[in-house]
């Protein structure tokens, strides 16, 4: 069995080249689909082999299924730029190229945050649906927060290994990219016709932070487990404020 990588990208020079590299003898091909990068991300792309096509981007969900449709082969191993599979993921996914035995399968995600694995903070095992056969599922979700949805009826293996994901190098991008998720979601959450209240302008940030400081033991991950809560909680409060601006400006 054959399998297509596909990987979105924007200014991911930091990030792609160490995601490529971990695909190599795993992927059969590799698709990325960049909306205009401005940096080097074309040339590492084109230098490791990849397939690289731009598309204008109209939201994370519409790029990744789109990709999804420039795949050669219907079994696709979807990732995002910052991630890379480690050597016990690698192994697994080989595994089940010779014996393919569900329609999908999902895999634990670790995530490195200015240099430090995090293992709690309601960010691990943070499981994902990454390899599965593209005629049976697609990417759905609420717009930044995608999510791979197969059909009614599909079994869901899983695979041994992490998925290492390096999402952020300092604090303030953290925070920088937690404001612009926050006014995607909210855009998002105002085109389902989901309606904002100060109830949870209130109280949802605090329940986010208690869930994943306490209950989801991010004390354990120290200073970083602290700014993690904390920037999750600040999110959950700008979404929804922007949520309350935005349904007074369309009156």
């Amino acid at each position: 069995m054959q399998i297509s990588a596909v990987i979105i990208t924007f200014n991911e020079e930091c990030n792609i080249g160490r995601c490529l590299d971990s695909l190599a003898g795993v992927a059969d091909e590799v698709v990325v689909v960049d909306s205009f990068s401005i940096d080097r991300t074309a040339q590492i792309c084109r230098e490791k082999g990849a397939r690289f096509i731009q598309h204008a981007f109209d939201g994370h969900i519409e790029q990744k299924n789109f990709a999804l449709s420039q795949a050669q082969f219907p079994h696709v191993l979807s990732l995002d730029a910052d991630e890379a599979l480690s050597d016990t993921l690698r192994q697994s996914i080989l595994t089940v190229k010779s014996s393919w035995k569900c329609e999908a399968y999902a895999m634990n995600r670790l995530t490195n945050y200015c240099g430090q694995w995090i293992w709690h903070s309601g960010w691990y095992p943070d499981r994902k649906v990454r390899l599965f056969d593209r005629r049976l599922g697609h990417w759905g979700g609420l717009n930044p927060h995608d999510k791979v949805e197969m059909n009614a009826g599909s079994t869901v293996g899983f695979l041994s290994g992490d998925l290492l994901h390096y999402s952020y190098y300092t604090v303030e991008e953290h925070f920088t990219r937690a404001r612009k998720y926050a006014e995607i979601a909210a855009k998002a959450m105002q085109t389902r016709g989901k309606r904002g209240s100060w109830f949870r302008v209130l109280f949802s940030p605090a329940f986010k932070f208690i869930r994943n400081y306490l209950f989801r033991l991010g004390f354990l991950d120290g200073r970083a487990g602290w700014t993690i809560c904390r920037i999750a909680a600040l999110e959950t409060y700008w979404k929804y404020c922007d949520l309350i601006r935005l349904e007074k400006t369309t009156k």
